[in-house]
């Protein structure tokens, strides 16, 4: 039966876009007013303190675009290299690849570093390259930029950012640092002032739990006066007049008018009334169950791609499949079947993962449902799962194992406040390493 003819809600799982909640779409059922009049102004004042408290600043100023992702990264290079400046970046995902080509596409020169798909960003080998640049500082061709993702959605892998500006630090570079947080902003900690950040980016479709159509950065002091005295030829990505009009509440171009109302929505649930910490937490706690339900399918031959405990994304989990197995005849299944979408694999790792993404407005029973559907349409299309083992692992995980406040903002910097407990053998993950070859 085609999935637009089964009952019951569909159950949206990729790892963006998320599901938006009723309140927020409620928050853009309105009428469109006048983006140059006071109730307007009021809006935009009311949206930027609370987008800074998201990016953990103070000092910091928001720049919202009627963009996606993609758009972000495009105006954060353009603000501050120009043409032929060179950029350090990694290659660890479909995204950080792309990130790094379209740098390439503007014009700037990019040293791109290979790293396996399924590892973080190296801090060592950033600290190293840096170095060996450092050398050679008055060159014309040392590095202006650090290319970063936090958290790679194509993988399943969360960066720690504070190691990568401790590596700047130690290698003694003024490169400056630029953060994709696309599938990680509103879901895990970012500490835009803590980590030194210049520049960060994310887009309004995943943890900010709004629709697709707004790219959303956060740019530091030393970011402003890159683009004061240089950056590329630039018009609608230039932040400048934004920032000018922003001060009295408006924006040189015509903003999105309904989604900053949803914005102001989403942001008071997160901020104000859930909180954050509550937020990052609830993020930790769904994303530990559902790796618990993919070691409990580990005798069935799934896994994840994630190399490192330490490394695993709160936002989604890249499940590999047995050999034999397509995972986009798998994904396909289950939409058609029951109604749920996955994230297919993306570039080299086409095929062979499916992506369930846990972020943005989810629940534990949510969750429980989506690996229910995943174990259905896995064993209908031939994995020798047990039907119901992942589930009552995850459940286990939420019994015995609720993550709090805390450890969920340690385990973003990449510490631990105390070694996390690991689950019983039968739901330990398999990591196979044959997808992690460039």
């Amino acid at each position: 039966m085609p999935a637009s003819h089964l009952s019951g809600r569909p159950f949206l799982q990729v790892p963006g876009p998320t599901n938006v909640p009723e309140r927020v779409l409620r928050a853009m059922d309105r009428a469109v007013i006048d983006h140059r009049g006071p109730e307007f102004a009021a809006l935009t004042k009311q949206i930027l303190p609370l987008l800074r408290r998201v990016f953990g600043t103070t000092t910091a100023d928001p720049i919202l675009y009627p963009a996606s992702g993609t758009g972000g990264w495009e105006a954060a290079l353009v603000n501050v290299l120009a043409p032929g400046d060179r950029v350090l970046a990694f290659n660890h995902g479909h995204f950080s690849a792309q990130f790094a080509q379209t740098a390439r596409n503007l014009g700037f020169d990019v040293d791109e570093v290979p790293l396996r798909w399924g590892q973080p960003l190296d801090p060592a080998v950033l600290e190293a390259k840096l170095k060996a640049d450092a050398r050679n500082a008055n060159a014309p061709s040392s590095y202006k930029l650090v290319l970063a993702v936090q958290n790679e959605t194509s993988t399943g892998v969360l960066s720690d950012v504070g190691a990568v500006r401790r590596a700047i630090d130690a290698a003694r570079h003024d490169a400056l640092l630029i953060v994709d947080a696309v599938s990680a902003l509103g879901s895990t900690p970012f500490e835009f002032d803590e980590w030194r950040v210049d520049v960060a980016l994310a887009g309004s479709q995943k943890g900010l739990m709004l629709p697709p159509g707004l790219a959303v950065l956060c740019i530091g002091p030393r970011a402003k006066a890159a683009a004061e005295t240089g950056g590329s030829p630039r018009h609608f990505f230039d932040w400048r007049p934004i920032l000018r009009d922003n001060a009295a509440g408006f924006f040189p171009y015509t903003p999105a008018t309904l989604l900053l109302f949803g914005l102001r929505e989403a942001l008071t649930m997160l901020v104000e009334e859930e909180r954050l910490e509550n937020v990052y937490a609830r993020h930790a706690r769904l994303a530990a169950a559902v790796r618990a339900a993919v070691g409990a399918w580990r005798d069935a031959g799934l896994g994840i791609l994630c190399e490192s405990d330490a490394h695993h994304s709160p936002t989604l989990t890249a499940v590999t499949m047995p050999p034999g197995i397509d995972s986009d005849t798998a994904i396909k299944h289950a939409r058609e079947r029951f109604g749920l979408s996955l994230g297919v694999g993306l570039g080299q790792i086409k095929g062979k993962v499916l992506r369930i993404g846990h972020l943005g407005a989810l629940n534990e029973l949510e969750v429980l449902g989506t690996l229910g559907g995943v174990e259905l349409a896995l064993r209908e299309c031939g994995v020798p799962l047990t039907l119901g083992a992942g589930v009552a692992a995850a459940q286990r995980s939420f019994v015995n194992a609720p993550a709090d406040p805390a450890s969920a903002r340690d385990t973003a910097r990449g510490q631990s406040a105390e070694p996390a407990k690991r689950p019983a053998a039968a739901e330990q993950p398999h990591r196979p390493t044959a997808l992690t070859t460039p």
